[in-house]
């Protein structure tokens, strides 16, 4: 996966640090000072991360915590996402990653108290906010190697009137069996119709190998949500949405979500512009987008909301209730 490891100097002595290492004891560690001193200094081509990725160890500075836009998470309450990683391992044709940075290096950041102190002073004046985990990188899928899940569990048992939303695309469970299952911890998977997801969520796991891990964790007794989004119109997009429902349905997967969020593929013009570089036989190609209002490539008002309400009413079809559905970024 990695072909070299960058460490800051502070963090050597980091007891997860010795733990990564030891995963990789044949990749060359480079130690130095910070790591935007080599990260995202020269630009480096996205689909370079098949060949040629870098692993960053790191702590972040600066703002550890940002407020979410609207209609980014469930209810009324404020959003706020965490920063835990830079980039992703896996490939998705549509992902903004790929236009918002100029390296697909991987930082990991390792300061996690930090990130805690900060929710703590948050929760003083909003006692039922909501943090998320996955906007930047995806939240389990290197869990096992990073080891920050149990820190967050601990702090969100002794807030239970906060919610805290690990979002993921991943099967990487391991560390997540390992800790009791908490009901202000919502565990929400990403998900496509087999069609779409083949081929366009590139070295991601399968479809079917998400629903099984969901089953199991639900079986777990943990907390899972749905992500629908971003939703490709292609051609007869409804039957392969019902097919998805249908295969939720079979598994028991509905009835007892947290919520579902309904949103369609949207660009900015540098992603766009990265996706036609990268992928230019993808089918993301071959949709009605135009440039909107507010600058981002997407569909048109209206077709943008007969998918939505399209697929809203086939959740509902599949017995999602009405309070479990939301518009994401809409």
């Amino acid at each position: 996966m990695f072909s070299q490891i960058f460490l800051e100097r502070a963090l050597v002595d980091h007891p997860q640090v010795h733990h990564i290492l030891k995963q990789f004891p044949s990749l060359p560690v480079n130690v130095i000072d910070h790591y935007d001193e080599v990260w995202g200094k020269f630009k480096k081509p996205y689909l370079l991360k098949r060949e040629n990725l870098s692993l960053f160890l790191a702590q972040k500075k600066g703002q550890l915590i940002k407020l979410a836009p609207d209609a980014y998470g469930h209810g009324s309450e404020k959003h706020y996402y965490f920063i835990h990683a830079y980039n992703c391992i896996y490939e998705c044709e549509y992902c903004y990653l790929q236009g918002y940075f100029s390296t697909p290096d991987l930082v990991v950041f390792l300061n996690h108290q930090e990130i805690i102190s900060e929710m703590e002073m948050i929760l003083k004046e909003e006692p039922n906010a909501w943090f998320h985990a996955g906007e930047f990188s995806d939240s389990l899928a290197l869990s096992h190697l990073t080891g920050e899940l149990s820190v967050y569990f601990n702090f969100f048992k002794s807030h239970p009137q906060a919610y805290l939303e690990l979002r993921t695309k991943s099967v990487n469970i391991k560390a997540l069996k390992a800790l009791e299952p908490l009901q202000n911890v919502i565990v929400s998977f990403s998900l496509s119709p087999e069609y779409m997801a083949r081929r366009v969520d590139r070295k991601t796991p399968s479809l079917s190998a998400r629903l099984k891990a969901m089953a199991e964790l639900s079986s777990l007794g943990f907390k899972l949500a749905i992500h629908l989004d971003p939703i490709i119109a292609v051609d007869d997009f409804e039957s392969h949405y019902l097919d998805l429902f249908t295969q939720l349905a079979a598994r028991n997967l509905l009835q007892n979500l947290a919520y579902v969020s309904i949103g369609v593929v949207r660009f900015t013009e540098e992603v766009m512009s990265e996706v036609k570089r990268n992928y230019p036989d993808s089918i993301l190609h071959a949709q009605n987008f135009l440039k909107a209002q507010d600058n981002k490539i997407k569909y048109p008002a209206p077709y943008r909301k007969h998918v939505l309400n399209t697929v809203y009413e086939l959740g509902l079809r599949a017995g999602l209730r009405r309070d479990q559905l939301y518009f994401c970024m809409e």
